[in-house]
C-alpha cells in the first residue's frame, strides 16, 4: 500500500444506507446540525445482534434513519452493545435511545461516561458567570460577547437522549471481543479526555473515533470547566504514543471524513500541525496579545461567528501549553483579559 494517505472509498454512504468496509463491519453516516455536517458510525456484526461504535445526535431525523437501517441493511437484528469513543454530543446523543429501545449495554471509559451523563443532565437557560469570565479572559470581541450572553446557551440535552445510570468501563490495556475480532483498547487524550480507540489484533482495522482523523485536525480546546487545562500537551503525547503503533496498512475508521490508510504519515501530520502553530505563536508573542489576537498566526484564515468559539478554545489551549511549559508569561489587562508574552 505504500506509506502515503489513501482513501479506499471516495464516496460515503448516504443516510439510511451503509457500506461494508471489512467482514462483519458496516460504515454508517448520520447527519449533524453543524458546520461539520456528519458523523461516522460503525456497526459490528455479532451474529444475532449488532455492536455499534458511537451513535449520532438525537433528533427525529436521526431516529427515522436508524429505524430504516435497522429494518433494512441491518436485517432487523437488535443492537446489543454501544461502544462510545468519547463524550461529545455527536457521538453520545443517541446512546440512551439504544439503551431504552434494546436494553443495549454501554461500553466506554469512565471519564466519557461521567462527562456525558453530567452534561446531558446540566441544562442551562442562561450563560453562567464562569463562561462569561472565561470569555473575558480570552479577550472575546465585545460584539460576540454581547450576542452570546443574550442567547440561550447550547445544552447537550438539545441533541441528546437521556443517558441512564450504568455502563461497562474499559481502560488502557483492556480487550474487547466484537465482530469476530479481539480489539485492544488504547486511550487518547486532547480532543476529549479518556478517548477510546480500538485496534484489531486479527487484521488491520482501527476504530479511531475523533482521535485520528484524515484531512482535518480535531479541535483541541480549553473550556470554562477547566480553564487551566493543557489538552494540547495531552494531544501531543497521545499522538506520539499511538503513532508508535501505526502501520501503513492500518485501515483507520474515524468519526468524520473518510476511512483511510497511511496512518504513520497522518500521525506525523497531526503532531506537526500543532508544532507549526506553536512556532508561529511564539513569533507573534514578542508583543503581549490576548487569545483572540492570536487567531491570525494560528489559523491563517478569517474566523467568522460560526467558528469563533472553536477558534477561541483552541487558541487558549496553545497559550496554556506554552504557559505550562514555562515559555510565556501572562498578566491581567484592566478588562480581565489575559495578555500573553514570550519570556525575555
Amino acid at each position: 500500500m505504500g506509506g502515503g494517505i489513501r482513501y479506499p472509498w471516495d464516496t460515503p454512504p448516504e443516510g439510511g444506507q451503509c457500506i461494508p468496509v471489512a467482514e462483519g463491519v458496516l460504515w454508517i453516516r448520520m447527519p449533524l446540525p453543524m458546520a461539520l455536517d456528519h458523523v461516522n458510525i460503525y456497526a459490528l456484526d455479532e451474529g444475532d445482534s449488532w455492536t455499534i461504535v458511537d451513535a449520532g445526535v438525537y433528533s427525529k431525523r436521526t431516529v427515522a434513519l436508524w429505524e430504516d437501517l435497522l429494518a433494512g441493511p441491518m436485517g432487523g437484528k437488535p443492537v446489543s452493545r454501544v461502544i462510545l469513543t468519547h463524550h461529545h454530543p455527536d457521538h453520545v446523543g443517541m446512546v440512551g435511545w439504544f439503551i431504552e429501545r434494546f436494553g443495549a449495554e454501554l461500553i466506554t471509559t469512565r471519564t466519557a461516561f461521567l462527562m456525558a451523563r453530567m452534561l446531558l443532565l446540566d441544562v442551562e437557560t442562561e450563560v453562567s458567570p464562569q463562561a462569561k469570565a472565561f470569555w473575558r479572559s480570552a479577550g472575546m470581541a465585545p460584539e460576540v460577547f454581547d450576542k452570546r450572553v443574550s442567547e440561550r446557551p447550547f445544552n447537550f440535552a438539545d441533541i441528546g437522549y437521556a443517558l441512564p445510570v450504568g455502563y461497562t468501563r474499559v481502560q488502557q490495556g483492556d480487550m474487547i471481543r466484537a465482530a469476530g475480532r479481539d480489539w485492544d483498547v488504547h486511550i487518547g487524550n486532547g480532543h476529549a479526555p479518556e478517548h477510546l480507540t480500538l485496534w484489531s489484533r486479527d487484521d488491520h482495522l482501527v476504530l479511531a473515533g475523533d482521535q485520528i482523523l484524515p484531512s482535518i485536525s480535531p479541535n483541541i480546546g480549553v473550556h470554562a470547566t477547566e480553564p487551566e487545562a493543557d489538552p494540547l500537551g495531552e494531544w501531543l503525547e497521545s499522538c506520539t504514543r499511538l503513532g508508535a503503533m501505526a502501520r501503513a496498512d492500518h485501515l483507520v475508521l474515524g468519526g468524520h471524513k473518510l476511512p483511510f490508510t497511511g496512518m504513520p504519515v497522518r500521525m506525523r501530520q497531526l503532531i506537526d500541525n500543532h508544532h507549526g502553530g506553536l512556532r508561529r505563536l511564539r513569533a507573534h508573542l514578542v508583543e503581549p496579545r490576548t487569545a483572540v489576537e492570536c487567531f491570525p498566526p494560528l489559523f491563517k484564515r478569517t474566523i467568522d461567528f460560526g467558528t469563533y468559539g472553536l477558534a477561541l478554545v483552541e487558541a487558549v489551549a496553545h497559550l496554556n501549553h506554552l504557559h505550562q511549559t514555562g515559555e510565556v508569561t501572562r498578566r491581567r489587562r484592566d478588562d480581565d483579559a489575559w495578555l500573553w508574552q514570550m519570556k525575555e
